[in-house]
């Protein structure tokens, strides 16, 4: 069984919110929860996140949207593509996380503990 963490950071890769999901969900399903009740400018997110919904959901924000299109796409969106090279503190924010892979792979992990676990390393990345 996995988990997947989808996870909102500010623009310099410093963790605002995450969701954790059952490994075999969309990654899309996390999106609402983790913009909710938020006001920003824009979201850089890959293709994975490239989804109608999530699209109206940021016009409806008025938020830029930096989305790495899927090809299959009918009608591609513009890219900034200066802006999503940006997207790489988002990234750094992951790899920092792995740091954490060993403490959280433990076997008696609960939805209890890995949330600790989780803002315990955000509070150690962001103190960085």
């Amino acid at each position: 069984m996995t988990t997947k963490i989808l996870a909102l950071t500010d623009a310099l890769g410093n963790l605002v919110r995450f969701v954790l999901r059952p490994g075999h969900r969309f990654d899309t399903v996390g999106v609402p929860p983790l913009i909710d009740g938020l006001s920003f400018g824009g979201l850089i997110a890959d293709k994975a996140f490239d989804s109608n919904s999530i699209i109206a959901d940021l016009n409806e924000h008025g938020a830029k949207i930096v989305i790495s299109q899927h090809p299959r796409r009918a009608s591609p969106l513009p890219l900034d593509t200066e802006l999503y090279k940006w997207r790489h503190l988002i990234e750094n924010f992951f790899c920092k996380l792995k740091d954490f892979k060993r403490i959280a792979m433990r076997a008696d992990k609960t939805d209890q503990s890995f949330n600790a676990i989780i803002h315990l390393a955000a509070a150690v990345i962001n103190s960085r």
